[in-house]
């Protein structure tokens, strides 16, 4: 069996590899590519915290050079992944969710702060952080800090193995991933083939789009975690193959 990965680089590679790991065959057709924004950051000195959806968000702020001015915050990740990153990158006080805007939320209002929170994000949000807080009395800077640009194709190889059934699922890490996946397959898969291909989605969000498209073989992680989506897919993978 082999499996599309869309989600944009690098995490891409890695879940290839952990993918790989586990003896499943995969190819990498990113959906979405980030670009940095000139973004003007406020000073640091304002903010009690830091929070952070996205490794993302890490990776622009290192491009910005805004990153060693910040490293001194605490941060609020939305999970684990990103918390990971967010160590590595420099983070000495690092708080991870449970993958959810809600968990993290919830996590940020129990810290009782004593100031706003800095949010270095994405152009296209799929959560209003700053709206979730406000019945908490915590202010919230949100700063755009990337884009993530949407393909307008797919590549031809990869186009016509979907065309031809050669793929046995499609990982799908985001709701907007799979906003554009379904744009991107439209004209290269008729309904009636929408709803045999099975899709591996992080969470009921990001299949929503999915099911609205037609794809019927919908299945969700049991977290919104890639240690969830790996279980995911092996568990998927041995189902096709028997073993």
């Amino acid at each position: 069996m082999r499996v599309l990965v869309t989600r944009p680089e690098p995490d891409a590679e890695a879940t290839l590899e952990r993918l790989a790991a586990l003896d499943i065959a995969a190819e990498i057709a990113p959906v979405m590519t980030r670009q940095t924004l000139s973004a003007r950051l406020p000073p640091p000195e304002g903010f009690a915290a830091l929070a952070l959806t996205s490794t993302n968000a890490i990776r622009a702020l290192e491009d910005l050079g805004a990153l060693g001015a910040l490293l001194a915050k605490p941060v609020f990740a939305v999970g684990d992944r990103t918390a990971h990153e967010a160590r590595q990158a420099g983070f000495d006080t690092v708080t991870a969710a449970d993958g959810t805007l809600e968990s993290l939320t919830t996590a940020i209002a129990l810290a009782r702060l004593s100031g706003p929170v800095l949010y270095p994000a994405g152009s296209h949000l799929s959560g209003d952080l700053a709206h979730a807080l406000a019945p908490h009395g915590l202010l919230v800077a949100t700063v755009p800090v990337y884009e993530m640009v949407a393909e307008t194709q797919f590549p031809q190889t990869v186009a016509s193995a979907l065309a031809g059934g050669q793929f046995g699922a499609v990982l799908l890490y985001s709701r907007r991933t799979a906003e554009i996946f379904c744009d991107l397959v439209k004209d290269i898969l008729p309904p009636e083939e929408r709803r045999k291909l099975p899709v591996l989605c992080l969470s009921e969000n990001v299949a929503k789009p999915l099911l609205e498209a037609h794809f019927s073989r919908v299945l969700l992680a049991d977290h919104p975690s890639e240690e969830a989506m790996m279980t995911l897919a092996l568990a998927f993978a041995r189902e096709q193959t028997g073993s």
